[in-house]
């Protein structure tokens, strides 16, 4: 991994692109010492996104689980007392 001022980054920003293209490096731009972003290969990208995406869905999934049991212990509202509060 390459860790670059933002500065340096700015000024050859097309050479680091490609280089992180082709060589498939991560770059860790800097701005006063402190990381504040990366330029990444496009694949890692696509993999971050589906890392997420299924983490998401987990939680999802456990909001669905805890909802469901909640209707089954009949700690729900019925929808015309929904319709009421939000003025529909």
């Amino acid at each position: 991994m390459t860790i670059i001022s933002a500065e340096k980054a700015r000024n050859s920003f097309s050479e680091l692109v490609s280089h992180t293209a082709y060589s498939k490096e991560r770059v860790v731009v800097t701005r006063n010492g402190k990381r504040m972003v990366a330029i990444i290969p496009i694949e890692d990208l696509v993999l971050l996104e589906r890392v997420l995406d299924s983490i998401e869905d987990e939680l999802d999934m456990e909001d669905i689980k805890a909802a469901l049991q909640e209707a089954r212990e009949g700690k729900t509202v019925p929808w015309e007392q929904v319709k009421k509060v939000l003025n529909l």
